[in-house]
């Protein structure tokens, strides 16, 4: 099962976003954890701006960094 929700349709190429996303919502998550433990205030929505921040500046780099032209990267 958790096979399928990281890799892609063929079940066998890890999906980065996928593998990121869950790493940050676990993160969170422990972070969460910590802070209640901890007595301290802990701002989900900063941290949930700064993951989707590196997120889209992950697919960013991921975009520009594509081959041009056809799929063998060829004019």
């Amino acid at each position: 099962m958790l096979r399928d929700i990281v890799t892609t349709d063929d079940n066998k190429t890890l999906e980065f976003a996928y593998v990121l996303g869950i790493v940050f919502a676990l993160v969170g998550l422990g972070l969460e954890i910590y802070s209640v433990l901890k007595g301290v205030a802990f701002d989900y929505q900063g941290y949930g701006i700064g993951s989707a921040t590196l997120i889209a500046g992950a697919a960013g780099g991921k975009w520009i960094g594509r081959p041009l032209g056809g799929k063998d990267g060829s004019s």
